[in-house]
């Protein structure tokens, strides 16, 4: 049988009910006072959840294209069910931009919010042997949160740089290319200037790329294993250079190493008071392809596919893991990749089965076309997004930084995110014109130079600027024109260059551009040098009353 709240409450509350019999208006007033204290509570409990900066679980994957997602390219033929559901429950930006066409300057740009031009590499890689990057004192995303209370952890692919030990110090032996080079590293002592010393408590992973030698993990500044083989791949798919490898190192295991590993870390800091920022650094899909044997021959395409539907499966891991730790709700999981498709993932077998990974842009890894820099990029965080959300807005990965100082409420130094612009606003429906980037700068393997504003790019270079036709110093290009402007909203696929059209948006957007080098910053704030100036700064000046008989 019901019976009215106060019977219930008289009944169980002797004192109470005395005080409704004899003094009915003190008892109401007393029940609204516990209730309205009440809902206090409640919501001052909600607003601390809310404002409990998120977990951050950034997943940066290697060489896959804007094409290579479902949900991208519905007309693909690779399978991303988990990718496209993390999309799904989050928000698909449509227009991100890798800060290079190459790995090591957009993780670069990633960790610092600075484009990697700015450093003293203005163009190409580095390698396995490579001195780091990064000095120490500069700030990244790991030191920033970390000094704002984040457990901060990199798994995976750093490619940025570290000091080895070498046996004899006069003798450097190598850039890192060739087996050789490797003879002299002390591979039994800890390495300096790592991860660790870069904002990182926990740091995990291989040096370079996962077809650059050396084959060694290393945990916190320690080799993990001996090094006790040379090993060396010379297949279609599965080519790596001949180098030393260490007796824990099995090329076909890392990325499944790598997300057990992340996944294992999520589990731990999810037990923990302290917000967690994962940077999880994939190798995959670059080469070498290998997709384990349970995957092999799964897509029916070729192994490039394949991996890319173990890549997906892990992802969907990663995700059920949050979900079941129950940290979903103010879990950040961010997934983009560094760059474009690379032609190693075999472009003929794949347009023969109907995918292009590429997602009908011009140009593809390396080059400064769309196609080398237009990245998938996809942000689910249930406190703050909701699902099947779609923006359009031009990001690039150098945003990170901004981002997370936003986050933790802390305001950039002038010598800090150069180029990083907060992607908080975006995620508010609320506030979708408080994303301050004006334009944005790409650029290309051999250092060539775009820059975007609005719907307009233009490219200084007459060709591709990296490995597609035309090639630089290899295709014939004296008949081309200097520069290239196209218009993205009408002509996506880079087809009629605009250049002569249009000469007053060649020279507003060179001055930008010259802004931008002499700066030493695209945001708001005190000029910064680029370090070392090694650009020819003659010709970006020069380059300012550029008119139309000047482009040819």
């Amino acid at each position: 049988m019901y019976y009215p709240f106060y019977v219930y409450f008289s009944y169980f509350h002797p004192v109470m009910s005395t005080l409704m019999l004899n003094r009915p208006n003190l008892f109401f007033f007393i029940v609204l006072l516990i209730v309205v204290l009440t809902s206090c509570k409640e919501e001052k409990t909600v607003k601390a959840v809310a404002q409990k900066p998120p977990n951050i679980i950034y997943i940066l994957a290697d060489d896959l294209g804007y094409g290579d997602i479902s949900s991208y390219n519905p007309s693909g033929k690779i399978k991303t069910p988990h990718i496209d559901a993390l999309a799904a429950q989050g928000m698909r930006f449509t227009d991100a931009h890798s800060p290079s066409a190459v790995c090591t300057p957009t993780r670069y740009g990633i960790l610092t919010g600075r484009y990697s031009w700015r450093s003293p590499l203005k163009s190409g890689v580095l390698t396995g042997k490579s001195k780091a990057l990064i000095p120490k004192n500069r700030t990244t995303v790991a030191s920033l949160l970390k000094e704002s209370g984040y457990h901060t952890a990199f798994i995976g692919k750093w490619h940025l740089g570290w000091d080895w030990v070498q046996k004899d110090s006069t003798n450097f032996g190598g850039e890192g290319w060739n087996y050789t080079d490797f003879e002299n590293i002390d591979f039994t002592k800890n390495i300096g200037h790592s991860p660790n010393d870069l904002g990182f408590h926990y740091a995990y992973g291989h040096s370079g790329s996962l077809d650059m030698a050396p084959y060694v993990y290393v945990e916190n500044g320690s080799i993990t294993a001996k090094v006790n083989r040379v090993t060396q791949d010379t297949g279609k798919y599965t080519w790596w250079r001949k180098g030393p490898t260490a007796a824990d190192f099995v090329h076909e295991e890392v990325t499944p190493n790598f997300f057990r590993k992340s996944m294992r870390y999520i589990e731990e800091k999810s037990k923990e008071t302290a917000p967690f920022f994962l940077y999880l650094a994939l190798p995959s899909p670059h080469t070498p392809i290998l997709p384990t044997e349970e995957w092999l021959g799964r897509s029916g395409i070729n192994p490039y596919a394949d991996f890319m539907m173990e890549l997906d499966n892990y992802v969907g891991q990663v995700m059920k893991t949050v979900e079941d730790l129950g940290i979903s709700e103010n879990t950040m999981i961010i997934f983009t990749s560094d760059n474009g498709c690379s032609p190693e993932a075999d472009f003929e077998v794949l347009a023969a089965n109907g995918h292009d990974p590429n997602g009908g842009f011009r140009g593809h890894k390396a080059d400064i076309y769309e196609g080398g820099h237009r990245v998938p990029f996809i942000v689910k965080w249930p406190a703050k997004i909701s699902p099947n959300r779609i923006s359009n807005a031009t990001i690039s990965l150098t945003d990170l930084m901004a981002t997370a100082a936003d986050l933790v409420q802390v305001t950039l130094k002038d010598n800090e995110g150069e180029d990083s612009f907060s992607l908080l606003p975006l995620f508010d429906t609320k506030d979708t014109i408080g994303y301050l980037r004006k334009a944005t700068v790409h650029h290309s393997i051999n250092g060539s130079f775009a820059i975007r504003k609005g719907n307009d790019k233009l490219i200084f270079a007459p060709g591709s600027g990296g490995w597609s036709y035309p090639v630089p110093d290899k295709d014939d290009v004296s008949d081309l024109p200097r520069y290239q402007l196209y218009d993205l909203s009408t002509d996506p696929s880079e087809k009629e260059n605009l250049v002569l059209n249009h000469p007053e948006k060649v020279t507003e957007l060179t001055r930008l551009m010259v802004s931008y080098i002499t700066n030493g910053r695209s945001t708001p704030g005190t000029s910064q040098q680029n370090e070392p100036l090694q650009l020819n700064g003659e010709e970006w000046h020069q380059a300012k009353t550029l008119t139309t008989s000047e482009i040819r």
